[in-house]
């Protein structure tokens, strides 16, 4: 634009401003992993019900699903005891979980399932997509990663997302984990410790 090369039009500037909102939020991910991994990254746990977020998050995503989509449902007994952890950092993690799995489940079923075992509750993300293959797994926390490398950037996210989620668990004295067969779908399960 600035020698005249491409000449200036509503298009260019589309695309400007779409990759620099990608790299705002690259860079602003890249922090916030930065300063998950040197322990600056504020945590404030408190106890709360798990149970209310789950339902809100499942209801705010449903609403944005469409009709030929996954189905999206919550399974949780009614009663869920108390967590002692960050609420709005659970919702960062669960919003990732969620947004990968519509991401790559284009037909079938996402469950979002929590049940109490021994002195935490587990959170999963069950999907019926297209899962990761084997040889895959023991990759999927690392930053810039991505099971499938021939996708375009912006049908995705940074690729740092599972890495700060990952994270973020283990600040609140959890840990997240991944299961997933090629063709059949994943399940990402965390912890939390109870309050």
């Amino acid at each position: 634009l600035a020698d005249g090369t491409i000449d200036p039009d509503v298009d260019i500037y589309h695309r400007l401003v779409k990759e620099t909102a990608r790299l705002k939020r690259l860079v602003n991910d890249l922090q916030e992993l930065s300063q998950a991994e040197a322990g600056y990254l504020p945590i404030h746990t408190q106890a709360f019900d798990l149970r209310s977020l789950l339902e809100a998050l499942v209801q705010k995503f449903s609403d944005q699903l469409m009709e030929e989509g996954p189905i999206l449902q919550l399974n949780c007994p009614d009663y869920l005891p108390l967590v002692l952890a960050d609420s709005e950092r659970v919702e960062q993690v669960l919003i990732n979980l969620l947004g990968n799995a519509l991401r790559y489940t284009k037909e079938g079923s996402i469950t979002v399932q929590a049940w109490r075992h021994l002195d935490q509750v587990l959170t999963a993300v069950i999907d019926t997509g297209q899962g990761i293959a084997a040889e895959d797994l023991p990759h999927v926390f690392e930053r810039f990663w991505r099971s499938d490398r021939s996708r375009d950037r912006s049908s995705g996210g940074t690729g740092i997302g599972l890495a700060i989620s990952r994270r973020l668990v283990e600040l609140q004295g959890g840990t997240l984990e991944v299961e997933s067969e090629l063709g059949k779908g994943s399940t990402f399960r965390f912890s939390l410790p109870l309050a």
